[in-house]
């Protein structure tokens, strides 16, 4: 699959805003350009999913509820993770 060619998207920002940013990319390795799409593009996904809507009939609605309301199967992988310690448990 293709990719389409990068548009230019420019931004005004305060000297400050720049400095914060550039010392952000620079712990993570990044450039300053990569580092605002990938912050950028993360912060827009999580308002869409924020705002997704589901639209239910009233049976698929208790359909949904019974599901949310439902014990998990068990299985090795469950147990797995109920069974593991805390990352700040562990020494």
């Amino acid at each position: 699959m293709s990719q389409p060619d990068a548009i230019t998207i420019n931004i005004r920002a305060k000297a400050r805003q720049r400095d914060l940013i550039d010392q952000a990319a620079a712990r993570l390795g990044r450039t300053r350009s990569d580092f605002m799409l990938e912050v950028s593009c993360k912060a827009a996904e999580d308002v869409l999913l924020d705002q997704t809507y589901f639209g239910l009939s009233a049976e698929q609605f208790t359909q949904f509820q019974a599901l949310l309301d439902a014990p998990p199967a068990v299985s090795p992988r469950l147990l797995r993770t109920l069974s593991a310690k805390a990352p700040w448990e562990r020494k």
